[in-house]
């Protein structure tokens, strides 16, 4: 999949044409159960292949919290955040020709029906369209995690990406939530979702491992979610341990996007300063905050205590 190029007068026609700017979170994302086309049960692989329109493809992963109060997580990438990562990719160019995989992330431990919902990767507004048939579930609680090493788990072993394939170059997967990452995935848990039955539990360590040898592996913390202003040291503890300086503190989810490239941008190799300085406003004090205590990937190798694959 990934045929196509984005254009921002569709995504805006689009939106208008839905009434995106008037509408709930509820009146746009309207499934009442998990969408056929987002079950990942049965899928072998997802794909981001080269094409005439994308010949360099690049694959991106952003799979959102949609427990709770997580809700305005995934509706703020409906309005505002998918143009502004898609359009910004383009513009500032960290990697070539993006294809966006979204998902929508639960908790399997608690039972939810749909831990985790899986769109195409795609290059145009079709993403868009897939974007919402996302179910807003709600569900988790009880177990200050979700599943997000459950979609570390499915991008490393049902996702084909040429980027890498082909070129030798990782894909980027974020995780966006506020709680933290379960530390054990079991067999079982991963045959109910997926259908395929890996005959071994996987601790959150070894999923990091995984997911690394083809992506670079970021976690947004949302520090507007109520499990992260309920206990912001622990979840940040519980992610700097796995992920180092790769755990991003987002402190306006409305900003996610714009987090979301420059933290690309850095890992590329280009200035913290004149990353945070080429965004305005409240933007530039949010990317600030998130991306500045990463290490530029041209001081790689100096003692920085970042685990690198």
């Amino acid at each position: 999949m990934g045929g196509g190029r984005w254009n921002s007068d569709e995504w805006d026609s689009y939106t208008t044409s839905k009434g995106y700017a008037t509408k709930s979170t509820e009146a746009i994302y309207t499934s009442r159960k998990m969408h056929d086309d987002l079950d990942p049960k049965g899928v072998k692989f997802r794909e981001s292949r080269d094409s005439e329109d994308n010949p360099k493809s690049s694959a991106v992963i952003v799979g959102l919290d949609v427990t709770g109060s997580m809700s305005s997580v995934l509706d703020a990438m409906a309005r505002t955040g998918l143009n502004t990562l898609v359009t910004n990719i383009y513009d500032r160019k960290p990697v070539e020709d993006p294809h966006v995989m979204c998902m929508g992330i639960g908790d399997v431990e608690m039972g939810d029906r749909a831990p985790l919902q899986i769109t195409q990767f795609e290059a145009d507004i079709r993403i868009a369209k897939q974007l919402e048939n996302i179910w807003l579930e709600g569900g988790g609680g009880g177990n200050n995690c979700e599943s997000y090493t459950l979609a570390w788990y499915f991008a490393a072993m049902h996702t084909h990406i040429d980027c890498f394939q082909k070129r030798g170059k990782k894909g980027y997967i974020f995780t966006v939530g506020d709680e933290m990452p379960a530390s054990i995935l079991r067999a079982s848990e991963i045959e109910s979702v997926t259908g395929f039955n890996p005959e071994r539990d996987f601790t959150c360590e070894e999923l990091f491992e995984m997911v690394s040898r083809q992506y670079e592996v970021y976690h947004l913390i949302v520090e507007e979610g109520f499990n992260y202003m309920y206990r912001p040291d622990k979840t940040v503890r519980a992610w700097t341990q796995i992920l180092g300086q790769r755990a991003i503190k987002l402190s306006d989810h409305t900003k996610m996007g714009e987090v979301i490239i420059s933290t690309m941008q850095v890992n590329e190799g280009e200035d913290h300063n004149k990353i945070v300085d080429s965004w305005d406003g409240d933007t530039s004090l949010v990317v600030k905050r998130a991306i500045g205590d990463m290490v530029d990937i041209t001081t790689v190798g100096e003692d920085t205590g970042v685990i690198e694959f």
